[in-house]
């Protein structure tokens, strides 16, 4: 039966990933038959261990993380996206799921792999362990870990569209996210339907670790929090199961509080790079507008990756007084950036926290700039820490959530004109300069294609329409400097108009612009510290 043949192979899939050892074999088969409601299992033991020799692995990532798992990592995760498949699939035969949505789908299948995932006890003993040899070959295991499990599902995450845009600021990077899938009308009305809870309070909360999920929130009984330690609070270092870039990491407050940009903020950012220097840490905006989506937790979001920001350079810098031990300049970047740098993380975190003072009451009308309106306080900041060999790095972007009738989701956000392209407020991962752009794209994408090289005129195409300006504004271009577009130059040249797009966004989400009269602005900023 083809069902006893996937349970065998999911099984040898978790053995040849580490996740289980030989002697839990028999076990586990027991445990998937049981879950999927079948009475007896007729693998043995060596039919796994054979069937586990066969899956292939991925050359150059075993290369990569031999140092950190004796197991490796295997294939982009077709081998297990297969197995899964067809057990999911005679689990919605038999009823199993209320229903054949990916989302019914999702919930059952991260049951399957729940069940052999290790104890959080062991997966953080095994962390601990690794910690102290080298904190690079822990998050290594762990990120491979985390994959395995299928927490991180790489299968759907290799569907992403992505490619760089080569502008004035440095290479921009440009995803289209495919990864998060989209609830279908079953699902919607599934939630609506059921039960209302409060737990877990939110999708960063500890408690999701091993929550089994509904039709409104995901499963997590594969997931695996390692606690870490920040400025003696307990918190949580876990990854973001989208991975925007490589190792993309959530650190969480264990206790669901607030976001708040402060002095204690910059200090727990240098904290957890001080213990992670090959990771960057960043925090979103405290504001609405220019925060992050969960405002009413405490987290931040850093991984193993070089932004385009992060290359930039300061292009003019400057002393603030009774800080001559720390360095401070302007970077060159579409937003407004501070960057302070120095050996001493004590002593940058008071200059950031000086800096965030004077912003946040700050008030330049012939700049626009409005520290509050009727009592609402407008300013802030998105902080970003790293390590560059001996010294330590925090980016100061400065922040402004003041709207008006012209531009009501905010002056310092996508101006109406880029809202084909990115509508969604400009947060951490954003501002450092990597897109995420909506899943609609692609579709629109191929469709631009397709009525371009059919003579189709765009704005007669409902779901097209809205590119129309766009469109023909920088196809005059092509045009005037003799560059013929055909099929086979098309999708190259929409990619880069597309980043370039995403480079006017930025550009409007910063509070003074790339003009003489914008940098005049910010120095002027500048001497008031």
């Amino acid at each position: 039966m083809e069902i006893q043949s996937e349970i065998k192979n999911l099984v040898a899939y978790a053995y040849r990933t580490g996740l289980i050892e030989e002697s839990d074999i028999i076990w586990a088969l027991n445990t998937i038959a049981l879950n999927l409601k079948v009475m007896e299992v007729t693998s043995a033991k060596e039919e796994v261990l054979e069937e586990a020799e066969k899956i292939p692995f991925d050359a150059v990532q075993a290369e990569e993380f031999k140092t950190a798992s004796e197991k490796g990592i295997i294939d982009d995760g077709s081998y297990l996206e297969n197995v899964l498949k067809v057990l999911t699939d005679y689990a919605v035969e038999q009823g199993l799921t209320d229903g054949d949505s990916v989302v019914f789908r999702d919930l059952f299948d991260t049951k399957l792999m729940g069940a052999l995932t290790p104890r959080p006890s062991e997966v953080q003993a095994e962390f601990s362990e690794l910690y102290e040899e080298d904190p690079k070959i822990a998050t290594d295991w762990y990120y491979t870990f985390s994959r395995d499990t299928d927490y991180i599902r790489r299968y759907r995450v290799k569907k992403d569209l992505k490619w760089k845009t080569e502008t004035e600021y440095g290479d921009l990077d440009i995803t289209i996210n495919l990864s998060k899938p989209e609830k279908d009308p079953k699902a919607i009305a599934a939630a609506g339907k059921a039960k209302q809870t409060g737990y877990p309070k939110c999708q960063l909360c500890c408690e999701c670790e091993g929550y089994s999920g509904r039709a409104d929130y995901p499963a997590r009984e594969n997931h695996r929090i390692i606690p870490i330690t920040i400025r003696g609070q307990e918190w949580g270092f876990q990854y973001s199961p989208y991975v925007y870039y490589n190792e993309h990491c959530i650190v969480l407050n264990t206790r669901h509080t607030p976001m708040k940009i402060d002095k204690s903020a910059f200090l727990k950012l240098f904290d957890f790079v001080a213990q992670f220097p090959h990771y960057f840490v960043g925090s979103n905006a405290d504001l609405p507008i220019v925060g992050g989506s969960i405002l009413a937790h405490e987290h931040f979001q850093g991984g193993n990756y070089e932004f385009a920001m992060a290359k930039a350079p300061v292009e003019r810098s400057f002393t603030v007084p009774g800080f001559p031990d720390v360095k401070a300049g302007v970077v060159k970047w579409p937003m407004s950036v501070i960057r302070l740098s120095g050996e001493d993380t004590g002593r940058i975190a008071e200059l950031a926290d000086h800096i965030l003072a004077s912003w946040r009451g700050y008030t330049d009308e012939d700049a626009f700039i409005f520290a509050e309106t009727d009592g609402v306080p407008h300013s802030t900041i998105t902080p970003i820490a790293r390590k560059v060999g001996d010294e330590f790095q925090l980016d100061l972007v400065l922040r402004n959530n003041i709207t008006t009738e012209e531009h009501p989701l905010g002056v310092y956000h996508p101006h109406a004109k880029l809202h084909h392209i990115k509508k969604e407020n400009i947060g951490l991962i954003e501002v450092m300069g990597l897109a995420v752009l909506p899943s609609r794209l692609k579709n629109e994408m191929a469709e631009l294609k397709e009525a371009f090289l059919s003579g189709k005129d765009i704005r007669d195409i409902p779901e097209l329409a809205k590119h129309a300006d766009w469109f023909d504004e920088f196809m005059d271009e092509y045009y005037r400097s003799d560059i013929e577009v055909d099929a086979e130059n098309f999708d190259e040249i929409l990619q880069n108009e597309i980043g370039k797009v995403f480079m006017h966004v930025l550009e409007d989400a910063g509070v003074y612009k790339r003009t003489p009269e914008g940098q005049a602005a910010f120095d002027k900023f500048i001497k008031t510290l």
